[in-house]
């Protein structure tokens, strides 16, 4: 039996990023990894953003938080320092600010990808290029050009990404995601779900997630002794 690992994340998130480098270390050390399938899922921190918005990260934050910029940079020059630990490069005086409805349209059409070709992991490798791209590299993720590009590199055929951008399914598509979020009262992302049934919200320590998955499996993979159902003793008494 597979577990289903569903992860809530936005492009413009920068602790999702952080997250991901650490779920995907305890991911890598889990030993029954071959049998967790991950989804990566839709979530907007700011939906109603333009699909460019002309001014710097230290500006858009100090607008929307009503904070003063000297505050908003003490904040990201923590988090560039958090996600250097991680290896990570963040450059938020050269991140582009915009909307990250594209590409989260882009990461569907990357999913269904996957589905068409089993065993494929387009939207794996899509994620993990527009979140560096956007974080390290000063990508414009509302940049159609920009977006197909990356998905093609992650094995997205250019005909499909450039449908993708403006699908109305796929929309929709974003848009449930959104909603199961709410019904779930996500309130902040990364937040994950294993097996449907245990949430873990944040960037957690690669420590908390190498635990969760370890008593996760252990809940729904139960240990059975060789033999099956050989004679054995309990409160009732013993079997022949």
């Amino acid at each position: 039996m597979t577990l289903q690992i569903d992860i809530w994340s936005d492009i413009a998130c920068p602790w999702c990023l952080i997250g991901k480098r650490r779920f995907d270390r305890a991911l890598a050390a889990f030993p029954h990894r071959d049998r967790v399938s991950v989804t990566y899922r839709s979530y907007q921190l700011d939906p109603s953003l333009p699909g460019s918005w002309d001014g710097t990260e230290t500006e858009y934050l100090a607008r929307v938080k009503g904070l003063q910029p000297a505050q908003v940079r003490q904040m990201l020059g923590k988090v560039t320092s958090v996600a250097a630990g991680e290896g990570l490069q963040y450059d938020f005086d050269a991140l582009v600010v915009a909307n990250s409805g594209k590409a989260h349209r882009l990461l569907h059409a990357a999913r269904r990808a996957d589905e068409d070709d089993a065993g494929a992991s387009v939207a794996a490798r899509l994620k993990e290029a527009l979140l560096t791209g956007h974080f390290e590299r000063g990508l414009d993720i509302g940049d159609d050009d920009a977006l197909v590009a990356l998905a093609v590199d992650a094995g997205l055929p250019e005909e499909a990404a450039r449908a993708g951008l403006s699908d109305p399914a796929l929309d929709r598509a974003v848009q449930e995601d959104l909603a199961a979020a709410r019904g779930l009262g996500v309130r902040g992302v990364p937040f994950y779900v294993l097996d449907g049934r245990y949430g873990i919200s944040g960037a957690q320590p690669t420590e908390a997630f190498e635990q969760a998955l370890e008593q996760v499996w252990s809940e729904t993979h139960p240990l059975v002794g060789p033999g099956g159902d050989a004679p054995a003793c309990g409160p009732e008494g013993c079997g022949a």
